[in-house]
């Protein structure tokens, strides 16, 4: 194949992206046989099926999905196209996907966001989400980078790479009401109330392990991995919160929360997280290489 019709690629990746021949005939405003010739004809030229097709439903076959994340590339490249030169500066921005999962502080993604301005022109957008969610999106290829607070290598070490980044100590804290709970810590946090992160992090279960370790059974009322949330509970009084110490620096100084210990042999890691790619967005890359954090 000497050359590529793009006209027919964009046809497929909005049908793809729409899941069917009908919905992408809506949304583009074109029968629903011309989108059935222009997809065929693209097959032909690549000489490999996209789709299989089953009782009108459609399915990507995996060169289809190699296909569909080539083509999310080159439209989000032509949409940036679009934006610089209806900039008018002309100068070439760089657009950069973070996902980031809700445990994450915003203090390190603030710290991200700057660094990866200070690397060069960009503009930044941000997804968040669970684990599973996030990688599946960064092994796509729809998003650069994702921040956690465990290294994806643990599983496929050639389709992610981990870089560490910090690890922080652990400390309880709680509000006014629970500022008597510091005396014979930690074994006063016996049958307190516990605003923990969910059950499927590392995080929790490190926890779990402490307590269980020191024979401390904790009665956990809400489970959320979103620490704003936790901080705003815990700050209301409904329990108890864990935090990276640093994390609570201010809400104490605020008087808002009180801490009442720091958990030993307990810490919260973070990573940066990327995936192998062809055609590697210089941004991603330069904060691979050169990101460094300090709470």
């Amino acid at each position: 194949m000497d050359w590529l019709n793009y006209h027919h690629l964009f046809y497929f990746w909005v049908t793809a992206k729409e899941g069917s021949i009908n919905k992408a005939s809506k949304k583009l405003g074109v029968g629903q046989p011309t989108i059935s010739t222009l997809i065929k004809t693209l097959e032909e030229s690549l000489e490999q099926n996209l789709f299989n097709r089953k009782n009108r439903a459609l399915a990507l076959t995996e060169v289809g999905k190699v296909v569909f994340d080539y083509a999310s590339q080159i439209f989000a490249l032509g949409n940036e196209l679009l934006e610089v030169v209806k900039d008018g500066t002309f100068s070439q921005r760089v657009h950069v996907h973070f996902g980031v999962l809700d445990s994450v502080p915003k203090h390190l993604v603030q710290s991200l966001i700057l660094s990866a301005q200070k690397a060069g022109p960009c503009v930044v957008s941000i997804l968040e989400g669970d684990e599973e969610y996030l990688f599946r999106e960064l092994q796509a290829h729809r998003v650069d980078l994702v921040v956690s607070n465990f290294p994806a290598s643990i599983g496929d070490k050639k389709q992610f790479f981990s870089r560490f980044l910090a690890k922080h100590s652990v400390a309880i804290y709680g509000a006014k009401i629970f500022q008597s709970l510091k005396r014979k810590f930690p074994s006063s946090l016996q049958g307190q109330p516990f605003i923990m992160p969910s059950l499927h992090s590392k995080f929790r279960h490190d926890l779990n392990h402490f307590f269980q370790t020191n024979n401390i059974n904790v009665n956990t009322i809400i489970e959320t991995q979103d620490t704003s949330i936790q901080k705003l509970l815990g700050i209301q009084g409904m329990g108890l919160i864990p935090l990276p110490e640093f994390a609570g620096v201010e809400l104490v100084k605020e008087k808002k929360l009180f801490k009442l210990g720091t958990l030993q042999k307990v810490t919260e890691d973070f990573w940066l997280v990327s995936s192998p790619r062809k055609f590697q967005n210089p941004i991603a890359r330069n904060l691979m290489e050169n990101f460094n954090w300090k709470a």
